[in-house]
């Protein structure tokens, strides 16, 4: 009987200190709460509440000046005979489809020859990450801009061996060309974390593929890539939704009208110009829920071909 009374009092005590850690939880809780408040605030009021605004505006006439007046899918519906936008689209797909597999493949080189233990390691590390510091300001657009120029520093040395170099940026087969160029040189966010994801292979591998004879072609094929792939699927996403938003490149270098022949009208700059520039936010907002569902279907193209190509320890 002694003993069923003390594992009687037991579970009354266990029972006891569990209210209590409840309580110490509820309190644990209303700190966390009140901690995270101004973030749920910002969350709401400026990235949720103008999502919502936005989306209202896209069905709606409105020109800051007068109150919004409802068309329905009017603004959807323009787009179909907008030929700007539709360049705007061609544009904005082969700056996207032509950059990106660029810079993660020069991404990739720079992290691979990082990787053999350079000397000073940390310092090259470190001025090959700077254009992606730099790469989308406005002081970089505007070089260059002036490096790419009809006088700029490219034609200046193609002069010193006679050749008469085009105005790159003016030129409207070129000007699309040298702002990928400019995209690819900002190179360095992924090629950090390529550099990582390196690091993180073990070693092992590369020796048993060398006591089997494998030449090092064949070990970057059979045991880099497969084990880097998760790294690469990840750059992948990553830049494809940042080259979709690319606009600061695009607004400097062609001087915010689209470049020659509008060569380099990217989606954005042509939101920005119905937005900011002709004041027609209705159309504007419809533009850019149509650019939030061009970067939600490549998204989800990604993830559903990650499947096949993506693979991961288990």
């Amino acid at each position: 009987m002694s003993a069923i009374s003390e594992l009687s009092s037991f579970t009354r005590r266990k029972g006891k200190v569990t209210a209590e850690e409840k309580k110490a939880n509820k309190r644990d809780n209303k700190a966390a709460y009140i901690s995270l408040l101004p973030w749920l605030v910002g969350l709401v009021a400026i990235t949720i509440g103008p999502m919502l605004m936005s989306l209202y505006l896209s069905f709606t006439d409105y020109n800051l000046l007068q109150p919004p007046e409802w068309t329905g899918l009017d603004n959807f519906t323009r787009m179909l005979s907008d030929a700007r936008l539709h360049n705007s689209l061609r544009v904005t797909f082969t700056y996207v489809f032509i950059g990106v597999p660029l810079q993660l493949a020069v991404a990739l080189l720079i992290a691979l020859v990082l990787d053999k233990g350079l000397r000073g390691l940390p310092f090259y590390r470190s001025v090959f990450y700077l254009p992606s510091l730099l790469g989308g300001s406005v002081a970089v657009a505007i070089l260059w801009k002036q490096i790419f120029g009809t006088t700029g520093l490219v034609n200046q040395v193609l002069a010193m061996f006679g050749i008469q170099g085009p105005g790159w940026i003016s030129d409207p087969s070129t000007a699309l060309g040298s702002i990928i160029l400019l995209h690819v040189w900002t190179f360095g966010a992924p090629m950090i974390i390529f550099l990582a994801g390196l690091r993180q292979i073990p070693a092992m591998y590369y020796e048993a593929a060398k006591v089997d004879g494998a030449s090092t072609l064949q070990q970057f094929w059979r045991i880099t890539m497969p084990m880097l792939s998760p790294i690469i699927f990840f750059n992948l996403v990553l830049q494809i939704i940042g080259s979709f938003q690319s606009f600061t490149q695009a607004f400097i270098v062609s001087g915010g009208n689209g470049g020659p022949s509008d060569s380099t009208m990217f989606f954005t700059l042509y939101l920005y110009q119905k937005g900011f520039g002709q004041f027609d936010m209705g159309y504007a907002s419809a533009m850019a829920w149509v650019l939030l569902l061009i970067i939600g279907v490549f998204t989800a193209i990604n993830f559903i071909a990650s499947k096949y190509w993506v693979f991961y320890d288990d």
